[in-house]
């Protein structure tokens, strides 16, 4: 299953701008392939500015956030792994929504999870319980049991 991390950065990032605010992204300059000025680095992250007017040819792919800005006047190329990008904000009020670490299954590896789990480790509704020996109160008379969660219907 791919990350749902690019496609919620792509759909804030569009939110942010029809909103006529600027988006900001922290990124974690320590993670591999990310190329940032590192000058601008502190404490591993750096914030940037992806309002139109401060960067240039903006790509926002599945893998990467990648464009162009200016640094003390220098143009350099910038690429944010989808996997570094910690957090999108606008600068104006905060709104926005810090990101946290997904689990990856890669696609082939998902299929053979799926082909190897038994009926009885797989929820559906053969896990719902259906409780018959309520009181008329509509509680059950015996304590909860301990163990694998499942759902209950009570009358």
């Amino acid at each position: 299953m791919q990350s749902s991390r690019p496609y919620i950065a792509r759909a804030l990032y569009e939110w942010l701008l029809d909103n006529e605010l600027t988006p900001y992204i922290v990124v974690d300059a320590e993670q591999a392939g990310v190329e940032v000025p590192r000058q601008f680095v502190q404490n591993g992250q750096i914030v940037l500015n992806l309002g139109v007017s401060a960067i240039r040819d903006l790509s926002m792919t599945n893998e990467a956030i990648a464009f162009s800005a200016r640094f003390g006047g220098q143009p350099t190329q910038i690429m944010v792994p989808t996997e570094a990008l910690i957090a999108l904000y606008a600068r104006e009020n905060g709104v926005g929504m810090v990101f946290g670490h997904e689990p990856v299954m890669p696609a082939d590896d998902a299929n053979d999870v799926a082909d190897e789990a038994s009926e009885d480790e797989a929820p559906g509704l053969s896990s719902v319980e259906r409780d018959d020996d309520t009181s008329a109160g509509g509680e059950s008379e015996e304590a909860p049991k301990k163990g694998r969660p499942s759902l209950r219907v009570v009358k």
